[in-house]
C-alpha cells in the first residue's frame, strides 16, 4: 500500500462507520490524518470508538446528513475538537429499492434523494467557507456509475448521482482558485451491505455489466479517494472519477 501524505489533516467522512467509508477512514489513518466519523448509527460510531480508545485519532459523531442543522453543529464540534476540517469525504448514501419508476413509493424516492444529493449540499455548505478562510481543502463526494449512465429500476438512486455529479462540476469550479478541490468518484459495484438493499438480479445484472466480472473493493475505493483527499491532487477540480472494472464508457 501507498502512504499518501495526510499528515496532520483532520478529515471528515459521513457514513464512515462502516462499508465504503470505513476503509476510507482506515486509509487516511494510516496515511497519518486525523478521522472524523460522521454516521447516523449510534451505536457502531460507538463500537468504533472503543475498539480505537482513541490511540490512533479517531473520532466521530452521530449525524444525520439529511439534517441540516445537526450537520452544522457536528461542523462546528468538529472545528472545535480538532481546529479545523481539511477534507470532507461525502460517502453517506442509501440506495433503496430496485423497481420501476411507477412502482416507486414517493416517500422513498423522496428519501434516497434526501440522503444521497441534499445531504451532500448539506455537508459542503457546512464546511467550504472554512476551507476558503484557511486557503486550503479537498472535497471528495462519492457518487456512482448510475449517475452517469443511469440504472434500470433505480430512478431515484441515478437521479440523486446525477445531482452529484453535478454538484461536483459546479462547486469545483467556483472554488478553483481558492485553495479547495472538489471532485467526485462513480464506482460501480462495490461489495458493501448497501448492496443488501438491492435484489439478486438487479447485483447479478450489474456484475455481468463488468468486463472484470466481479465487484469493486472497498479498499480500491478507499486508495483513490486517499490520493483525491491529499495534497498531491493538485490540478483536478470538479472531476468525475470512474472505478467501473471497465464498464464505464464515457
Amino acid at each position: 500500500m501507498n502512504r499518501m501524505d495526510l499528515e496532520n489533516r483532520v478529515v471528515v467522512v459521513t457514513g464512515g462507520a462502516r462499508g465504503i467509508g470505513l476503509a476510507v477512514a482506515r486509509r487516511c489513518l494510516a496515511s497519518g490524518a486525523t478521522v472524523d466519523l460522521w454516521d447516523r448509527d449510534a451505536a457502531a460510531i460507538t463500537a468504533l470508538l472503543r475498539a480505537q480508545d482513541g490511540a490512533r485519532g479517531l473520532t466521530g459523531r452521530v449525524v444525520d446528513v439529511t439534517d441540516l442543522a445537526a450537520v452544522e453543529r457536528a461542523a462546528d464540534d468538529t472545528r472545535a475538537q480538532h481546529g479545523r476540517i481539511d477534507v470532507l469525504v461525502n460517502n453517506a448514501g442509501f440506495a433503496g429499492s430496485t423497481v420501476p419508476l411507477e412502482r416507486y413509493d414517493p416517500e422513498e424516492w423522496r428519501r434516497i434523494v434526501e440522503v444521497n444529493l441534499i445531504g451532500v449540499f448539506h455537508c459542503c455548505r457546512a464546511v467550504v467557507g472554512d476551507m476558503k478562510a484557511h486557503g486550503y481543502g479537498r472535497v471528495v463526494n462519492v457518487a456512482s456509475l448510475a449517475g452517469k449512465e443511469g440504472t434500470p429500476n433505480a430512478s431515484a438512486y441515478s437521479a440523486a448521482k446525477a445531482g452529484v455529479i453535478a454538484l461536483t462540476k459546479s462547486l469545483g469550479k467556483e472554488l478553483a482558485r481558492t485553495g479547495v478541490l472538489v471532485n467526485c468518484i462513480a464506482p460501480a459495484a462495490v461489495d458493501t451491505e448497501i448492496l443488501a438493499q438491492m435484489s439478486d438480479q438487479h447485483v447479478a445484472t450489474m456484475i455481468a455489466k463488468s468486463p472484470m466480472q466481479r465487484l469493486g473493493r472497498v479498499e480500491e475505493v478507499a486508495a483513490l479517494v486517499a490520493w483525491l483527499a491529499s495534497a498531491e491532487c493538485s490540478f483536478n477540480t470538479g472531476a468525475v472519477f470512474d472505478l467501473s472494472g471497465g464498464r464505464a464508457t464515457y
